[in-house]
């Protein structure tokens, strides 16, 4: 059975970070955080929200110089803005499990959405401007890894002067910042959220990380980090479920789940992950009930049907992926996904003349040049077979 893990990417909620000692978290019977579980936990320390947001040399004088116009009362935020697409765009890797510290993302030039939102923080942040995170609230949208559903999320932030009479503003006193134009042009809401539930993110895409690569103490001690320091993130509930239920601690998988569902009953994620374990302990009819509920809600979103077809390819099951994906390309017929989705399995069918003509429009549709050069690379390979 798949896990599908809420990860915010861009990865990647206006309430504040309660305050919540472990000795509130860690109490009698099955309990949120169960350390004994995982008793080594500690041998895997995370990153400090200083070293999250640190920044060399190197980068600090990037901004100044995006930045200072003849002193620093005289501050240009759009000539930050420009100067960081800039850096982006001389090379910069959009990389979904590219999980790394604002200083790691300027100098590797390889990140994914949230580490580059943090990276710009920190560099706003460095040079007296006001930066301000806020998480979009986008439709449920999954990508593939190593047999793992991951649900993304995204944030963006706006930089903006400081409320300070003697500042003076250079081509404008504000700008938005989204490593993802298509988001923008969507216009979807958005809400403010803290650098602690940011923190939090980055700890539960880490942990994440860790699901995936079978490093479950690891991955622990990252999700622990990002319930201790944002419970109200829903997401690392999700996550520390999944955790919890692959090392057979049903009782307290399903505390954890039902916990997420008391911060937000609509967390489809975290009803989609009851009904899963329920399926493990043998409680057939309430894991059916939700199963019908959570996929009625999931319909008329095209990635849904996505998800499953990714699912059914690593199946092999090529016909009924075939039939998710199309159905994911009624409701949306320009997600390069969904048509690079159909390209792969009919080239897996024998199908040449389709896997060319769905990967010719994936390539039409992608909206960012690493992915229209593997469609590209992909057809060259094609034409040449």
């Amino acid at each position: 059975m798949s896990a599908r893990l809420a990860v915010p990417l861009l990865f990647c909620i206006a309430l504040s970070a309660c305050q919540s000692t472990d000795n509130q978290l860690v109490k009698a019977g099955p309990t949120l955080l169960n350390d004994s579980l995982f008793p080594s936990y500690s041998l895997f320390p995370v990153e400090t929200a200083e070293e999250i947001f640190f920044l060399d040399k190197d980068a600090k004088f990037f901004a100044e110089q995006a930045v200072y116009e003849k002193s620093a009362l005289q501050k240009n935020v759009r000539g930050l803005v420009k100067a960081i697409f800039d850096h982006s765009d001389q090379g910069m890797l959009y990389r979904n499990g590219a999980n790394t510290t604002a200083n790691t993302t300027f100098n590797n030039r390889a990140a994914n959405c949230l580490s580059l939102s943090i990276m710009t923080y920190a560099l706003a942040e460095h040079v007296g401007l006001k930066a301000t995170f806020y998480e979009v609230e986008i439709p449920e949208y999954w990508t593939r890894r190593e047999g793992y559903s991951l649900l993304n999320g995204h944030i963006n932030l706006r930089v903006q002067l400081p409320e300070d009479p003697n500042v003076v503003s250079i081509g404008g006193s504000w700008a938005d910042v989204d490593f993802d134009p298509q988001t923008i042009r969507s216009h979807f809401p958005r809400i403010a959220v803290s650098e602690n539930k940011v923190i939090a993110m980055f700890y539960n895409n880490k942990g994440a990380d860790a699901i995936v690569a079978n490093s479950y103490t690891r991955a622990y001690s990252y999700f622990r980090a990002a319930a201790t320091i944002a419970p109200e993130l829903a997401q690392s509930w999700v996550n520390l479920g999944v955790l919890y239920r692959m090392v057979d601690a049903y009782d307290q998988a399903e505390t954890v789940y039902k916990h997420a569902l008391s911060l937000s009953d609509e967390n489809l994620t975290a009803w989609e992950n009851l009904s899963i374990l329920y399926r493990y302990q043998n409680r057939h009819e309430e894991a059916k009930n939700i199963t019908q509920m959570v996929d009625n809600k999931r319909q008329s979103n095209p990635f849904y049907h996505y998800i499953l077809g990714e699912q059914a390819y690593d199946d092999e099951q090529y016909e009924a992926a075939i039939s998710h994906y199309q159905k994911g390309l009624k409701l949306d017929n320009t997600r390069h996904e969904i048509l690079f989705g159909l390209a792969k399995t009919y080239y897996e069918s024998g199908d040449i003349t389709n896997a060319e003509q769905y990967l010719a429009r994936a390539m039409k549709h992608a909206d960012n040049r690493q992915d229209k050069s593997r469609y590209q690379s992909k057809l060259s390979a094609l034409a040449n077979n």
